[in-house]
């Protein structure tokens, strides 16, 4: 039996390293993409001799287009097909728009929006065979409710959520599942840790961890669900926000953002 290979782009920490977990634990081989210096061979070392896959390492940054062309090429040069893309790499922020420098938003953008867009590209250039193909995009709650400090983040995920149903009514039919997935917030890292449990209410019930929500995406994909929204709070607040109407939402985000800008001062 032939073993499905899964490249999980942001590999090295966070819901990157926990879909790396998941695919490993359903006897996936692995692809890896992370940033270099960010723990990745020791993290696909210790993936070989617990889950018995194979795991294939790429240290690169995908906000350079060549680099997302180089992954492809050296694996076909090894005779690998990508039977699964979870494309999860992204950079976040939680800043007034005034207070990042030029370099960071052409980052954002670059790594969000274009390297999600030529991965998936070469993604589906290279598949050949006819066996069924699976495409996660990785999106957020973020680019469904208009965010305080997430002006440019919460936009790059409008883009994919876009970008993705899109291609869902493209590649109906073809044998690739193509799944969003829209998370709230996720402890992914130290900061995000202590942003996180500083927060209130709801918004601190939301919160999940990314094995829970690497277990409910990669579940979802499997099943061909178009969407998965990790959380049923999470799922509930959606479904409101679609029911609110849009002067009421309004209302809503200007008594968060008097909020911020009080904390802030």
């Amino acid at each position: 039996m032939i073993r499905q290979t899964a490249m999980v782009t942001g590999a090295s920490e966070g819901l990157g390293k926990s879909f790396a977990f998941e695919l490993a634990g359903r006897g996936m081989n692995l692809v890896l993409v992370a940033l270099p210096d960010t723990g990745l061979p020791d993290l696909s070392r210790f993936i070989r001799i617990n889950f018995n896959v194979q795991v294939y390492v790429y240290e690169t940054d995908l906000t350079v287009a060549k680099n997302c062309e180089a992954i492809f090429e050296g694996l076909s040069a090894l005779g690998v097909s990508v039977d699964m893309l979870i494309n999860n790499a992204g950079l976040g922020n939680w800043s007034w728009f005034a207070d990042k420098p030029l370099s960071f938003y052409k980052t954002q953008i670059d790594l969000n929006i274009t390297g999600t867009v030529l991965l998936t590209r070469l993604f589906l250039e290279q598949r050949q065979r006819p066996a069924k193909a699976y495409l996660l995009n990785v999106g957020s709650l973020g680019g469904q409710f208009v965010v305080p400090k997430k002006q440019v983040y919460g936009a790059t995920k409008s883009f994919i959520s876009y970008f993705t149903r899109s291609l869902q009514l493209e590649l109906s039919g073809s044998g690739v599942q193509v799944t969003l997935l829209s998370p709230g917030g996720i402890n992914t890292k130290p900061e995000l840790l202590v942003l996180n449990h500083s927060l209130k209410g709801l918004s601190a019930a939301s919160i999940l961890e990314p094995e829970t929500v690497a277990r409910e995406a990669i579940r979802g994909l499997l099943k061909g669900r178009k969407e998965v929204v990790p959380g049923m709070l999470n799922r509930v607040m959606l479904l409101l926000d679609h029911l609110l109407p849009g002067g009421i939402k309004k209302l809503i985000i200007r008594q968060k953002l008097k909020v911020i800008l009080k904390q802030h001062n």
